[in-house]
């Protein structure tokens, strides 16, 4: 089970991962977070943003109704810019 479900609806990656960036902050170390995404980069964008952070990425989850992908917030994660989620800070 999941700590926090993210609809990102049909939005595209980079303005999926600003708005994980939030949750990610307000879920804290060691939470899962279920992301739904319809965006066809997301199975590519999720697992390298997470590399790129410390984030574990747990993959695709199965049995969702809609696309949806997993993760773990790592507690010593490096921040990204702002509006840059490709950026570390």
């Amino acid at each position: 089970m999941p700590d926090l479900v993210v609809d990102g609806g049909d939005k595209l990656c980079v303005q999926l991962l600003i708005e994980l960036r939030w949750h990610v902050r307000q879920a804290g170390p060691g939470a899962v977070i279920h992301l739904i995404a319809t965006d066809p980069a997301a199975p590519v964008d999720l697992p390298a943003w997470c590399h790129m952070t410390g984030h574990t990425y747990l993959g695709p989850v199965e049995g969702a109704r809609r696309r949806t992908y997993a993760l773990r917030v790592a507690g010593a994660a490096k921040e990204t810019q702002e509006t840059k989620p490709w950026h570390v800070a």
